[in-house]
């Protein structure tokens, strides 16, 4: 059994599944059955539990990350070599959170794996070595907003003339009050639910996240309105970019320019920017091509802000949890995440540079070494593998895009006249319904229930649609085109 396990393990990590990307209903059946409704007495031997879960629980898993043709959620995949890293990371099973210099390379490894990602999306060391790792989005935009609300703070206490104020040692209604302030809101358009999650969990409030977006655009900034927003005294402000919104994989700026005047005008008035870049931030480890000219213009200028968000569990391809987080300003995250009174758990000297207790400007005060898969995926692909990983993707998604633009059953989303114009915006998401409305509603179930590929059902300016998300680094473009048109002249036929 053992040896099954290893032999299907060795499959996984080269690429070689060839399970279907959703389990069988027989096999869901059989494993919700399996499981018991109530903690026996007398424990299992490990033989009958690990037979439990290989024969029971395991065929009932998703193709989720094993397999190239699940378009879901964004998904990614685990490369052979943060495969292999991960099982180490359990073997292990380090404590990560404090720097001893003389205890555990551990830490080292992790702040060398943020420099790696640095060089990886083109952000300078010298700026942006201050970050950590985190589960994935949600709590990185929680640290990228925790720390926007403690600076926009400090900065409205510096304008009134008021002592420096910290929402991490006074609390945030007791800053807003010294500060005559009615609470902070963050700007955006079109944020990913998981910022509007963040801003809920730090007691900004939901309803604090607002859309500034043009009338024609509900991705773009209204710069003018972005402005009034800005110079508001009864509110401190974070701007919050969308480096990749969910649906299209389009981005909310387009160029050095936009990012420039958007720096300029949160400096003036004292404001955070805070991008999150959960799979848009790649764009970055693209070259200078013109066949991916727009994508590298949506990236341009990230490094001109304050935070930057991304998952590692998407297109850096690393298991789940991952994400990861920048961010320009080195001190600030301590005033944020200190653990107050517990000397035992500073930072200590080390050969080279210093290296944060990440206990001390995280979240978490215990967590899995989920920087071993990032470094070890790093160093097996370096920038050259990467670019090569995200080039298919790319190139997938503009030929399944090309494929439903010329299909008489279809409607590529967004809509518009030029096929160009679609391609050219494509970075890895497909977005697309039936022009039957009646079709349009079982679109995403039917698709699905060919076992072939598996996409995520969404909603599009008020309608259902589906989405393709490409981000596996198994994409063969040759052969998933075949299989996508495919199955989807199928559904429409039927």
């Amino acid at each position: 059994m053992e040896e099954k396990f290893l032999q299907d393990l060795w499959k996984v990590a080269q690429g070689k599944w060839e399970s279907g990307v959703l389990p069988s209903a027989e096999n869901l059946a059989r494993a919700r059955a399996s499981l018991p409704n109530t903690l026996p007495d007398a424990g299992a031997s490990l033989d009958f539990v690990q037979r439990h879960i290989l024969d029971d629980i395991v065929p009932a898993f998703n193709g989720g990350s094993i397999s190239p043709n699940y378009y879901g959620f964004v998904t990614g995949g685990a490369t052979p070599a943060a495969l292999f890293a991960d099982n180490v990371v359990s073997a292990y099973d380090q404590n990560v959170q404090v720097h001893l210099s003389d205890h555990s390379i551990v830490t080292d490894v992790e702040f060398h794996a943020l420099g790696l990602l640095a060089d990886l999306l083109r952000l300078d060391r010298s700026v942006w070595h201050n970050g950590t790792f985190t589960t994935g989005a949600t709590g990185s935009n929680i640290l990228g907003l925790a720390l926007g609300r403690e600076f926009v703070l400090q900065k409205a206490a510096e304008k009134k003339g008021n002592p420096m104020r910290s929402v991490g040692e006074e609390g945030l209604f007791e800053v807003l009050h010294a500060l005559g302030l009615s609470g902070i809101q963050v700007l955006s358009t079109l944020p990913h639910s998981s910022l509007v999650k963040a801003a809920g969990v730090l007691g900004i409030g939901r309803v604090n996240v607002r859309n500034i977006c043009h009338a024609d655009s509900q991705l773009h900034f209204d710069m003018v309105q972005l402005e009034k927003e800005l110079a508001r005294t009864d509110k401190a402000s974070i701007v919050a970019i969308s480096c990749g919104e969910v649906n299209t994989g389009r981005f909310a700026t387009s160029g050095m320019e936009q990012l420039a005047e958007i720096r300029r005008l949160c400096d003036k008035y004292g404001a955070w920017i805070h991008v999150d870049g959960a799979f848009g931030i790649f764009g970055r480890v693209l070259d200078d091509s013109p066949e991916f000219a727009t994508v590298r213009k949506g990236c341009e200028g990230i490094e001109m802000v304050d935070s930057i968000t991304g998952d590692g569990h998407k297109l850096l391809n690393v298991p789940y949890d991952c994400g990861f987080f920048f961010c320009r300003h080195p001190d600030l995250a301590f005033q944020v995440f200190q653990n107050a009174n517990a000397a035992y758990l500073t930072a200590t000297a080390s050969n080279g540079p210093t290296v944060p207790s990440p206990l001390n400007i995280g979240i978490e005060n215990s967590r899995r070494f989920r920087a071993l898969p990032v470094y070890a995926s790093l160093l097996s692909y370096g920038k050259d593998g990467y670019r090569d990983m995200l080039e298919r993707q790319i190139r997938l998604a503009r030929a399944i895009y090309d494929w439903i633009f010329e299909h008489p059953a279809y409607i590529a989303l967004p809509q518009t006249t030029s096929k160009f114009e679609l391609l050219d915006q494509t970075f890895m998401s497909v977005l697309f319904r039936a022009k039957d409305d009646a079709s349009n509603l079982e679109l995403a179930k039917k698709i699905n229930d060919t076992g072939r590929m598996f996409v995520s059902g969404t909603s599009w300016e008020g309608a259902p649609a589906c989405r393709i998300a490409i981000s596996n680094w198994r994409v063969d473009v040759e052969r998933d085109i075949a299989l996508v048109s495919s199955v989807l002249a199928e559904v429409a036929q039927s």
